[in-house]
């Protein structure tokens, strides 16, 4: 894989060069195909993700069978930065949502630059915080927001992270990302279908509308953006 690959992260590419340098030889590239674990919840960390394309979920898995996202990550962080503030347990499973890439790490390697660099802990520090920010607002719209402006949410969050209109995605598996009933997706993905908003084939959507999505979402998808920009500055465009 040719280096300048591993610049589609949006991290990756913010490094200094001499940083940068110091990780090069030890990055791989993987594949991250949909549904593939990265993590599961108590699993210790071993290694960093630093996605390129795609979109990776952060999840709870309920005894009831449910499972719950709290926050989407794709080519503007990385999986796995708390265990640079001693923390290597995943608190989460981590799934690969939207097949993708991404360039990985082993952890003593990470830690070696967090440790060396108190600038590089910083901007850590940010993403950390913008992962716990999803949660919270993630909480607080499943509690609140009707399930269409969070569907609209969600699909306006996966399009800033895809640069594309196209998601390939069973209403299955988005449900488990919602948490709710398959048939509750297919309802209100037929209404947005119908206002022209998005088409929706088996296991793909496609967005048609951005700014009518806009409209239908509910404010969080605005709030978690703004504090992307102002934490981890706008995505690079590679």
């Amino acid at each position: 894989m040719a280096e300048s690959s591993h610049f589609s992260n949006s991290l990756l590419a913010s490094l200094q060069p001499d940083k940068m340098a110091v990780l090069l030889p030890h990055l791989r590239f993987v594949e991250l195909p949909q549904e593939t674990v990265l993590y599961e919840s108590g699993d210790t960390i071993g290694a960093v993700y630093f996605p390129h394309d795609g979109v990776v979920s952060l999840v709870v898995d309920l005894a009831s069978g449910e499972t719950i996202e709290t926050g989407m990550v794709g080519r503007d962080s990385l999986i796995g930065s708390s265990s640079a503030f001693n923390n290597k347990i995943s608190l989460n499973r981590v799934v690969a949502q939207v097949a993708g890439s991404a360039s990985v790490l082993d952890v003593d390697r990470f830690l070696d630059l967090a440790n060396q660099s108190a600038t590089f802990r910083a901007q850590l520090g940010r993403h950390e915080q913008f992962i716990l920010a999803q949660a919270q607002q993630t909480a607080a719209c499943n509690a609140t927001h009707a399930l269409e402006a969070r569907l609209a949410r969600w699909l306006l969050r996966c399009l800033d992270l895809l640069r594309s209109e196209d998601i390939q995605l069973t209403q299955e598996f988005l449900a488990q990302m919602l948490g709710v009933r398959r048939t509750s997706v297919s309802i209100v993905a037929n209404t947005l279908q119908h206002a022209g908003l998005i088409r929706y084939r088996r296991g793909h959507i496609r967005v048609l509308n951005v700014e009518g999505l806009k409209d239908c979402s509910c404010e969080c998808y605005q709030t978690l953006k703004s504090l992307s920009d102002r934490l981890l500055g706008a995505p690079a465009e590679v």
